[in-house]
């Protein structure tokens, strides 16, 4: 079986866009969907749209960051308002939380799509995502989404060496799931818990932390950070003024998870 080259798979991406003619892309800032704009951008100039939804469940550290790195590449993006929180079965949180979000996102970008006249909306999902449970991929289907990475077989590991030799600033950008991943399944989410949330992570962030999460179990703050960044953490000065600010924010107890980070992982209830 002839293997398929890095520069084969992206010739096949630049192919379909071509074909594709125009887009919506929805675009969030990491690194799969800014490889999606950047290729449509290279491929189709002003036929190619980022959308960036905006909402309470997206930090404004990465607005900033999509917002920023859409102008490094020259593509042209506009962002939009939307609320989940307006949406029952998305606040219950309960295994269906992605569903009901994605499915307000391409509702979203559907208008968006036929007022601009494109002929459809693409995403960021890649070849290693088909191997998980995820209920927003089944949003996308309902609502035809494409996924031209998935198409022209290109991995996460694919994208992140094609990203960095493109030379596009995020190509090491960790994974950022939603604020609403941050609360335990059965919790109702809530403004005030996401926004508690958006506080304690953008402080971990100044911080220096890269690879982390902060979920919010109502009184109790529990920290993933790497294993090998535990020891930074604890550091006597640093664990002060990081509980300090946590208490400051509305935790009664911040704990540390011994686990560790787990990117992707569901929250624990």
């Amino acid at each position: 079986m002839q293997t398929v080259t890095l520069q084969e798979k992206l010739l096949r991406l630049r192919t379909l866009f071509t074909e594709l003619g125009s887009v919506v892309v929805a675009y969030s800032g990491g690194i799969d969907s800014t490889f999606v704009l950047k290729i449509a951008h290279e491929q189709l100039g002003d036929k190619a749209v980022g959308i960036i939804a905006v909402s309470p469940t997206f930090p404004l550290l990465e607005l900033e960051a999509a917002e920023r790195v859409a102008q490094e590449i020259g593509a042209h993006y506009e962002t939009v308002q939307t609320d989940q929180l307006a949406i029952d079965d998305f606040v219950k949180n309960d295994a269906n939380r992605c569903f009901h979000c994605k499915t307000d996102l391409y509702q979203l970008l559907g208008k968006v799509r036929q007022a601009k006249g494109v002929a459809y909306i693409v995403d960021g999902t890649n070849l290693d995502d088909l191997g998980d449970d995820r209920p927003g991929m089944k949003a996308a289907r309902e609502w035809g989404v494409r996924s031209p990475l998935v198409e022209a077989e290109l991995s996460k590991a694919d994208i992140r060496i094609l990203a960095k030799e493109l030379g596009l600033s995020n190509w090491d950008k960790p994974a950022a799931a939603c604020l609403s991943s941050r609360i335990p399944r059965g919790m109702l989410i809530t403004l005030e818990k996401l926004s508690r949330v958006e506080e304690a992570e953008s402080m971990l962030q100044h911080e220096g932390l890269r690879h982390f999460r902060v979920r919010n179990h109502g009184d109790i703050a529990r920290i993933e950070v790497a294993s090998d960044d535990l020891p930074w953490l604890i550091e006597p000065g640093r664990r002060t003024r990081i509980t300090a600010r946590l208490k400051e924010l509305g935790f009664q107890f911040v704990t540390v998870d011994l686990d560790g980070y787990r990117p992707g992982g569901v929250s624990l209830s």
